[in-house]
C-alpha cells in the first residue's frame, strides 16, 4: 500500500495499522490519539453526523468505519454532543479533513479525538472494509500506532472479548438522577431508564410533551411504581441486552402493574426479554442514516445490532404510543 507522506498534510502524522481478526491487515495514518485500541469493528453509512456517531453510547466498545468518504469537514460543535464524551473505541475513515470549514465549529475532528483519548486512523479503503464486514460480519478490530507491523497486533485482536454478553449499559448509565427539559404540571410524567440514552431522544421526549426524569440502569421499578410516573421508557444502549437481568425484571414488575412502558433499541429489546422471547445477533447490524424500510415507504436512521426472535408472536406487549397529547396503551400490532 502507498502511504503518502504526512508533510504533505502538513501534519505530524504517524503510520498506523488496521488489524482485523480475520488476519487482514490495512496500513493507514493515525490522526487520532496516539494509543492503540481493540473493539468490535462496524459500519456506519450516514453522510453527515460524525460527531454524534461516536458520542453515542450505543457505539461503546466499538471500532466505527465511516463510509463516507471525507470526514471532519466541518469540525466539532459542542452543541452535537449526544453524550459528555466520545463513545466509540476509534474511528476509521478513508480521508481524514484537517480544516473544517463551518461557522459552529470550535475545535477540529482530530484535537476533539485527542481530548478524550481516542484513536483513529485514515488512508483506508473503506469500501473494502465494509465489504468484508457486510460477507464476514462484524468482528474484532485494533487499530495500533506504530511505524512498522508486529505480529502481537492480530494475537491481542484475536484474544479480545466478544461482544456478546457483556453488560455495557452500566459502564455508559448516568450516576444518579436527574431531570430533562422544561417541566410543567400539564406534562405527563415520564421516567426514563438510562441504559445510554442519546441527548437527542432525551430531546424529543421533552417535545412530546413530557416531564423528563431520568434514572441509573439499576433502579428498581418498585421505587418509581408509587411516584406516580404516566408512563416510562427503556432507552438505546450498547452490549448484549441478555445479561441485563435487572433491567428484564424491571421491564416485568412495570408490565405486571398494567403501566405503559415503550422502548428504543436496546430498551425494546429488553421489553422482548421480559415477555420471554430470545434476542440474536445481526450479522453486520444495521446502521446508518439512510434505512429503507419498504412497509412504510420511508427511509429512517438505525443503529442496532440485534433482533428480536419471532417478535411478531407477542400477542400482549404493552406500548406507549403518544397520539397529540394523549398516553395510550395499546395491543401489539401483528
Amino acid at each position: 500500500m502507498f502511504v503518502i507522506s504526512a508533510r504533505f498534510f502538513g501534519m505530524d502524522l504517524m503510520q498506523a495499522f488496521l488489524v482485523l481478526a480475520n488476519g487482514t491487515v490495512m496500513k493507514g495514518r493515525s490522526f487520532g490519539a496516539n494509543k492503540n485500541s481493540i473493539g468490535e469493528v462496524v459500519f456506519n453509512t450516514s453522510m453527515a453526523g460524525y460527531q454524534e456517531i461516536i458520542t453515542d453510547p450505543s457505539y461503546k466498545g466499538q471500532l466505527v468505519t465511516l463510509t463516507y468518504p471525507m470526514i471532519g469537514n466541518y469540525g466539532i460543535n459542542p452543541d452535537d454532543m449526544e453524550s459528555d464524551r466520545i463513545q466509540a473505541s476509534g474511528l476509521i475513515v478513508k480521508e481524514y479533513v484537517k480544516r473544517p470549514s463551518n461557522f459552529q465549529s470550535k475545535e477540529t475532528l482530530s484535537e476533539f479525538l485527542i481530548r478524550f483519548g481516542v484513536p483513529a486512523i485514515e488512508g483506508i479503503d473503506t469500501r473494502k472494509l465494509t465489504r468484508m464486514i457486510r460477507n464476514s460480519g462484524a468482528m474484532s478490530c485494533g487499530i495500533f500506532i506504530s511505524e512498522t507491523y508486529e505480529d502481537s497486533f492480530l494475537e491481542a485482536v484475536k484474544n479480545a472479548p466478544s461482544m456478546e454478553g457483556q453488560d455495557l449499559a452500566q459502564v455508559v448509565t448516568c450516576e444518579k438522577p436527574y431531570v430533562f427539559g422544561a417541566h410543567s404540571p400539564s406534562k405527563f410524567k415520564l421516567a426514563v431508564y438510562d441504559f445510554g440514552i442519546k441527548r437527542n431522544i432525551l430531546k424529543l421526549l421533552d417535545t412530546a410533551g413530557f416531564n423528563v426524569h431520568v434514572f441509573p440502569a439499576k433502579t428498581k421499578a418498585e421505587d418509581l411504581l408509587n411516584d406516580g410516573y404516566d408512563a416510562y421508557f427503556l432507552s438505546n444502549g450498547p452490549g448484549d441486552p441478555a445479561p441485563l437481568d435487572y433491567a428484564i425484571a424491571s421491564a416485568k414488575t412495570i408490565m405486571d402493574a398494567k403501566k405503559p412502558l415503550f422502548g428504543i433499541c436496546l430498551g425494546h429489546q429488553i421489553i422482548g426479554l421480559a415477555l420471554g422471547k430470545k434476542t440474536a445477533k445481526l450479522k453486520f447490524g444495521h446502521r446508518g442514516g439512510n434505512h429503507p424500510v419498504v412497509t412504510k415507504k420511508q427511509v429512517k436512521s438505525k443503529s442496532h445490532h440485534k433482533t428480536m426472535v419471532s417478535m411478531f408472536l407477542v400477542n400482549h406487549l404493552v406500548r406507549c404510543r403518544l397520539q397529540g397529547s394523549t398516553c395510550l396503551t395499546i395491543p401489539w400490532l401483528d
